[in-house]
């Protein structure tokens, strides 16, 4: 473990992440980042939107389903954006 945390492509990878230099690898984990916290985020919405009627594990599922839907398509336009901006 250490190996891997001490290597340079390591260290030089989560330093741009860190420091919000915008490369396709980068672009790529934000965007896993943002759909992975729009599913939890959807998941206990319909919990609570839903949770007695349909029960709470379907609505759950439904909710992390349905959720990155609107996310993703504004999460690529944001990054897009951003790329816009930094270039000029």
């Amino acid at each position: 473990m250490q190996e891997i945390l001490t290597s340079h492509t390591i260290r030089d990878f989560l330093t741009s992440l860190v420091a919000g230099d915008l490369n396709i690898a980068t672009e790529f984990i934000w965007l896993v980042t943002a759909i992975v916290l729009s599913m939890i985020g959807g998941a206990i919405g319909g919990i609570l939107l839903a949770g007695k009627d349909i029960g709470y594990q379907f609505s759950a599922m439904l909710g992390a389903l349905f959720a990155p839907a609107g996310v993703i398509p504004a999460i690529i336009i944001g990054l897009a954006i951003l790329n816009l901006l930094k270039n000029y």
